[in-house]
């Protein structure tokens, strides 16, 4: 059995989503009050496979919203209760998404085994990152080109290099799609520079320097409240991938030749039989999810239950090759460009 560990995207979303769930209780309340709400498994479901093979999955809500973040104890415990659940419920292999997985590895909680009776086993859990750097990568190799950009001469900035996903999506575009140059953009130096050592190239700037110069710009960074990107200063086209959480990029370049992404989204053969993705305010809530849920699935799908993907910058090529394959063989595809965006390249 496979598990899933998300969370709403906001205070206000969760009391509206507790409510339709049937718990009054939480819908009534404040933030205090789902500050020590225990977490929920809200529902089981059934996946089929494109090769016919049928699994169980439950998705457990932490019962964390963002406006937690900057509680670091609250958050910690958390993530910490939904696995411990996630373990005492039998699940074999289970995913962290949203900030779940990005609390984990901030804040280190691999320091943190002992959840009061329960010795936490890793081998349970995954952060599914090494599904989500693929599927980006596959997002910019399919996408680039329906825009009529070369990738073998184009510049491509990479926002968030040296994080998990990043650092994942460097070496693959460096070693595997071969792209004309590597544009690295990322908060402290030295991390920088030692990903440029080891991708032999790559060029260290700033986001305001690299995004003029990027003819597409992969953004697997959170999106600072405070950042205006005019479009008048990009290329033409630019193909923008948001891999960041929330995804909420589009909502800050609006421009007729600037083509934005969902990044590290996918979509599955058929529908399944699950309420969730609705949170999440998928366009097919009922066919796509985040590409680190699916992680957890392909692992069920395939018999891996183990960490897959697990601590900072550990995403191997060929680990990322061998889910990329699994994910094709069981029906999952990427998001890319929609038909209301190709048309606009008759005017460019």
């Amino acid at each position: 059995m496979f598990g899933l560990i998300g969370h709403s995207t906001s205070l206000e979303q969760a009391r509206s989503k507790a409510l339709e769930l049937g718990f009054p209780e939480y819908a009534d309340g404040d933030l205090d009050l789902w500050c020590v709400a225990p977490p929920q498994l809200v529902e089981t479901f059934s996946v089929t496979s494109l090769t016919g093979k049928t699994i169980e999955g439950a998705y457990i809500d932490s019962v964390f919203v963002p406006e937690m973040l900057s509680r670091f104890k609250t958050a910690r415990r958390k993530v910490l209760s939904a696995m411990e659940l996630a373990q005492k419920s039998g699940i074999d292999i289970t995913a962290l998404g949203g900030f779940t997985s990005i609390i984990f590895e901030n804040f280190n909680l691999l320091k943190n085994q002992q959840i009061r009776s329960t010795a936490l086993e890793w081998e349970r859990f995954t952060t599914g990152n090494t599904h989500t750097a693929w599927v980006i990568a596959q997002q910019v190799e399919t996408n680039a080109p329906a825009l009529v950009i070369d990738l073998s001469l184009a510049k491509v900035a990479v926002v968030g290099a040296t994080g998990d996903i990043g650092s994942a999506v460097c070496r693959w575009l460096s070693q595997k799609t071969g792209v004309g140059e590597l544009l690295l953009v990322a908060r402290q130096p030295q991390p920088l520079l030692d990903l440029q050592t080891e991708l032999g190239g790559g060029r260290i700037l700033s986001l305001e320097e690299a995004l003029p110069e990027a003819d597409v710009v992969v953004w697997v960074a959170s999106l600072p409240q405070s950042l205006s990107i005019d479009p008048a200063s990009l290329k033409s086209p630019c193909l923008m991938i948001d891999g960041g959480y929330p995804k909420n990029l589009d909502s800050k370049v609006a421009g007729a030749n600037v083509h934005v992404i969902k990044g590290g989204i996918v979509e599955f053969w058929q529908d399944i039989g699950w309420q969730m993705m609705e949170m999440a305010e998928m366009e097919n809530p009922r066919r796509q999810l985040f590409a680190c849920f699916a992680e957890a699935m392909l692992l069920e799908f395939e018999g891996i239950h183990t960490n897959f993907s697990w601590g900072r910058n550990n995403i191997t090529l060929a680990n990322m090759e061998l889910i990329g394959a699994a994910s094709l063989r069981h029906g999952f595809r990427s998001i890319g460009l929609n038909q209301a965006q190709l048309p606009q390249l008759a005017a460019v």
